[in-house]
Formats: C-alpha cells, sequence, structure tokens
C-alpha cells in the first residue's frame, strides 16, 4: 500500500479474524514506532509485543475500553519512565503519540487493524507484563486483522469537515 492509502485506510479496529500476525509483521510494527521521532532524540519509550491469549485477556481487564484486546492476535504496550515534572511528561506523551501512529501507520500498510486503550489499573499492567516499577503501561495496542471487512482508503471518513479544520494564515 503507497503510504498515503495507509493514511486513508488506517481506522480503529475492535473485532479481529481469528489469524495470527507474522513475528516479522509484528517487528515491522515495533520496527516503525522505534524509528519514530522523539524530542531530543531521547526515546523515552519502551514497547513489549504479546502474542499469548491468556495474557491478552488478561491484559483486556486493565480499562473498560481495553475488551479488543482479548480477541486480538497480539498488542503492543507503550511504556514510559514516570516523568519527574509535567514538561517532561508531556513532551513524552507527545513523543508516545508519533510513535504510536508509527506503529499503526506500518500496520495499515500490512492490512492490519489496530486500535488503541488507556490502562486504568497500572499495577495489574505492570504485574501482567513485567513492568518495573518507575514506568507506566501508557497504552495498548491491539493489533490484528479486521474481521468485518479489510483495510481500504476510506472516500467519506466520518470526521469534521476539512474547512472547519483548516484555516491558513490565521484562525
Amino acid at each position: 500500500m503507497e503510504t498515503w492509502d495507509a493514511i486513508r485506510a488506517r481506522r480503529n479496529v475492535r473485532s479481529y479474524r481469528a489469524d495470527n500476525v507474522s513475528a516479522q509483521d509484528l517487528e515491522r510494527m515495533a520496527e516503525a514506532g522505534w524509528r519514530a521521532p522523539s524530542a531530543n532524540n531521547r526515546q523515552r519509550w519502551d514497547f513489549v509485543i504479546v502474542t499469548q491469549p491468556d495474557v491478552l485477556v488478561e491484559l483486556s481487564t486493565v480499562w473498560r475500553g481495553a475488551g479488543h484486546i482479548a480477541s486480538a492476535a497480539a498488542a503492543i504496550a507503550l511504556v514510559l519512565p514516570d516523568a519527574d515534572d509535567e514538561k517532561t511528561r508531556t513532551t513524552d506523551y507527545y513523543d508516545l503519540g508519533q510513535a504510536t501512529f508509527a506503529i499503526t501507520l506500518a500496520a495499515a500498510d500490512l492490512g492490519i487493524g489496530t486500535a488503541h486503550a488507556s490502562v486504568g489499573d497500572q499495577d495489574k499492567a505492570r504485574r501482567i507484563l513485567g513492568v518495573p516499577q518507575g514506568h507506566s503501561v501508557a497504552y495498548l495496542l491491539g493489533v490484528g486483522y479486521p474481521a468485518d471487512r479489510p483495510l481500504k482508503p476510506i472516500v467519506n471518513p466520518t470526521r469534521r469537515p476539512y474547512a472547519e479544520v483548516v484555516h491558513r494564515e490565521s484562525w
């Protein structure tokens, strides 16, 4: 898929086929996140790739909106070290957003769907994933092939009108 097509095809996918996602494709997605830009090239993130079905089911319980993780072929946990100040925390989350989009775009390019979920129970998430204290599991990405329809460019997305979002020269 061309980059522009992948951007237009990417959507949140929370219902997955039973097919596994290859280790090679999971590594490609993780590498996309690893290559994402970060402030001063700090790269304070870590990624944990999970494919064991029992662990995915357990991870699905760390947040009320994470139920799709249970039926995903895999999940990628996005982990950050705790920040000492608000500026670092804000920068880290901005950087993690860039890494997340790189991962989801690489997935879309492969025809693989993703959907993010927050993590409410940090202690449980850290225990499940073996994440050390002093770090937080910021988000989970469910990963799998869409159950309903394959990814393809969305011609008329359900978005705020472009002309309302994009301003030129001033507001």
